[in-house]
């Protein structure tokens, strides 16, 4: 980031935002020790039924001889002591304790039955991908604290950016990358801020920081969409020129192409829409339908849901579908 760059990173908020519990271990806290148990017919009421009024639990009915039981109990349990106390595991061999299955109704295993309150509320069968069955501890116990803080923080950033506090928004979001770095989130919000203020080069430096894995992701895309626009649009010269180029002649639709990449680096982008659908208008096919192929760059550019974007593609489709 230049040293010319308006944000600084030392506003008390972005010096007090938390994730978590704030302490050096990470986002989430230390799981308990006994997040994971095996249970008995006998302790199955308090090992279970009771301690599901307090948390869901979440019981694993195996068997030593079953391969998928052993292919999704190390999965599972690493699932549970990842969530950080959100929910537990209880364990429950069958062969040794086949009463509390039958009355279940289970016929095959592995099978994992959720308890909330007492009750049995959700559950599967069968060895699935690690990733069904995080979302299965997220629907039963809710995000955790880190995540909840981490979308909180996220949402007043854009509140800020929506209420014209573009220095909050960009203290928030650089407080976020402080402790989560790979957020795409913050990094997209960001980039866009600094570009939004002319800090060309620092927007460059939090894109380039962004995980490999993340770099396609829309939000960073569309920074890096309109970073390439405004460079394009730098190289072709005077608004007032391509005006007066068009005023002596409307057909030329290489002067309106380029006023509205002029305008669209200006920010006018219902503007820039309506010239490069004044081109589609008049000639589709101009410049290997060059014009329409501009125009979705610049709805990749502004998001899918923002104003000109909804209004210029009501326009496009009426023109192609009409």
């Amino acid at each position: 980031m230049s040293d010319s760059n308006p944000f600084g990173s030392g506003s008390q908020y972005a010096t007090t935002v938390q994730f978590g519990n704030g302490s050096d271990t990470g986002v989430n806290a230390m799981a308990p020790a006994d997040l994971v148990k095996d249970t008995t017919t006998a302790s199955f009421t308090a090992d279970v039924i009771q301690e599901s009024r307090n948390q869901p639990v979440l019981v694993d009915f195996w068997a030593p001889w079953c391969g998928p039981c052993r292919q999704l109990g190390p999965v599972l349990e690493k699932a549970v002591q990842a969530a950080g106390g959100r929910v537990r595991m209880v364990k429950m061999n069958i062969d040794e304790h086949p009463a509390i299955a039958g009355q279940l109704g289970i016929q095959s295993i592995p099978a994992v039955i959720a308890f909330k309150d007492g009750q049995p509320v959700d559950g599967f069968m069968g060895a699935v991908p690690e990733s069904q069955i995080n979302e299965f501890i997220d629907r039963l116990g809710g995000k955790d604290a880190g995540e909840a803080a981490l979308e909180e923080a996220l949402a007043a950033a854009a509140e800020a950016r929506t209420q014209g506090d573009a220095q909050k928004a960009a203290d928030i979001y650089g407080a976020i990358l402080q402790q989560a770095p790979d957020s795409v989130a913050a990094a997209a919000g960001l980039a866009d801020i600094l570009f939004e203020a002319g800090d060309i080069e620092g927007a460059q430096a939090i894109l380039e920081g962004v995980p490999e894995d993340k770099r396609d992701a829309p939000e960073v895309a569309a920074v890096r969409t309109r970073l390439s626009l405004a460079a394009q649009a730098a190289g072709l010269g005077d608004a007032a020129e391509l005006e007066n180029r068009l005023r002596q002649n409307p057909a030329d639709h290489q002067a309106r192409f380029d006023l509205a990449m002029i305008q669209n680096a200006a920010g006018e982008r219902m503007e820039a829409a309506d010239n490069l659908l004044a081109i589609l208008r008049a000639d589709r096919n101009w410049n290997d339908d060059g014009a329409r192929s501009q125009l979705l760059q610049f709805f990749e550019a502004w998001g899918m849901t923002d104003e000109a974007t909804l209004a210029a593609r009501r326009k496009l489709s009426s023109l192609l579908f009409s």
